[in-house]
């Protein structure tokens, strides 16, 4: 009999390299992953990830409740409180697991592509599903320069709304982006003035778009944004850095300390500099949704054949493709061949099948430590050999996204193209 549980199997943190390279070679470059939550105490979870509700606070009331699952990740959570491994993806083998982190730094290019790992030396990228009952606070994530203040990188992410995961919108399926054309300085200035006077205001400042199924964004650092309650797969760099502007959500307070938690400590009360950290130009953006706003566009006309390809994350941040990502359709009974540039992170969102040898199945219900079969991260060689997906099922489409590292797509297109 398999195994069901992550108790199960046993947790290898030395010695990791043999046991890598027999699971790639055991799974034709494929490394089958297990499930990554992680909890946010400042929110309320949406209840669409498929975590059995009785887990929702798995990691204890006091950690709040469980609104992410990570894919492909090497990067840790920055959560206050977090268990040693919070936010890293675990590879699965013959009984054993060990970090997806720790199998990129044995394999190295072989894995990720020779590309990524002697520029970053590490999978730079993640994507989660990010899953709450309301929005969350008006926030932004520093740039590089910023970051860097704090021994920390800069977050570019991107938003995609899968159908599959939005079967009810919850409560406020909007979200405001930058600041209106003609706000000024000092009215956001006064925003963090006022901070324990009550509800701020800052969202006055701001225009909240409708979310749609299907669709999505990509954000820039510096950019304010309070993403809405629709259920989102988000690629992302690999940074948990961010700064919350907002100071009161729904009824609930957000401490001072979540907006300043990823700046300089002398700069904490430093109302100024706080408001600096936002690239002024690109809040107020006239034509903010035309510069950030995603329409899925084919990667080639093959429907006839029982597939589609679909771009669904694309465009450039400062010049620079940070991350991409794709989602594929497989009818009922069909069978395709794949070949990506290179390795990518893959999460199937409905339907069961194959990626070549390694059974693919959309689970209903996931207990917390229980082990799926839908999670797989495709090494670069296997992606640029061509991987074979496959529909067993005879009354539903496969599924699949998939995310790629920096760079991968020069194809790509480009924001607009839809």
């Amino acid at each position: 009999m398999g195994h069901t549980s992550v108790k199960q199997l046993q947790t290898i943190n030395d010695g990791v390299k043999s046991l890598a390279e027999s699971a790639m070679e055991a799974g034709g470059g494929l490394l089958r992953l297990t499930p990554t939550w992680v909890p946010r105490s400042f929110l309320q979870p949406g209840k669409r990830l498929k975590l059995d509700p009785r887990d929702l606070y798995a990691y204890g009331l006091d950690r709040g409740g469980i609104d992410e699952r990570w894919f492909g990740s090497t990067t840790e959570a920055a959560n206050e409180g977090r268990v040693h491994d919070e936010g890293l993806s675990y590879v699965q083998f013959e009984g054993k697991r060990f970090t997806l982190r720790e199998a990129v730094a044995e394999l190295g290019g072989s894995l990720i592509g020779d590309d990524i790992w002697s520029q970053y030396g590490k999978w730079p990228v993640y994507s989660k599903y990010f899953d709450n009952m309301g929005p969350i606070p008006h926030h932004m994530h520093q740039n590089a320069e910023q970051a860097a203040l704090v021994g920390q990188q800069a977050k570019p992410e991107s938003y995609y709304f899968p159908p599959q995961h939005n079967n009810v919108s919850n409560n406020f399926p909007y979200t405001f982006f930058g600041l209106n054309p003609g706000t000024t300085r000092e009215q956001v200035r006064d925003c963090i003035a006022n901070w324990n006077k009550g509800d701020n205001g800052i969202l006055d400042l701001s225009a909240a778009h409708r979310l749609k199924p299907g669709t999505g964004w990509l954000v820039d650092p510096c950019i304010l944004h309070a993403p809405g309650s629709l259920c989102t797969y988000e690629p992302q760099w690999g940074s948990d850095v961010f700064g919350m502007y907002q100071n009161l959500v729904e009824g609930r307070e957000v401490p001072w300390s979540l907006l300043v938690k990823d700046m300089p400590e002398d700069k904490h009360q430093d109302i100024d500099f706080i408001v600096d950290q936002l690239d002024w130009e690109a809040n107020v953006d006239p034509n903010f949704k035309g510069n950030h706003y995603l329409e899925p566009i084919p990667v080639a006309d093959t429907a006839d054949e029982g597939y589609v390809d679909r771009w669904i994350v694309y465009g450039k941040v400062s010049g620079k493709q940070y991350f991409s990502a794709k989602e594929l359709t497989v009818d009922p009974g069909a069978k395709c061949t794949i070949t990506d540039n290179g390795a990518n992170s893959i999460i199937t969102s409905q339907g069961s099948g194959r990626i070549n040898d390694l059974i693919l199945d959309c689970p209903k219900m996931i207990g917390f430590h229980e082990l799926t079969r839908d999670e797989v991260f495709v090494s670069a060689t296997a992606a640029r050999a061509g991987v074979t997906y496959e529909n067993t099922s005879t009354t539903e489409p496969l599924v699949i996204l998939r995310y790629f590292g920096p760079e991968v797509n020069p194809d790509a297109p480009s924001i607009g193209d839809a």
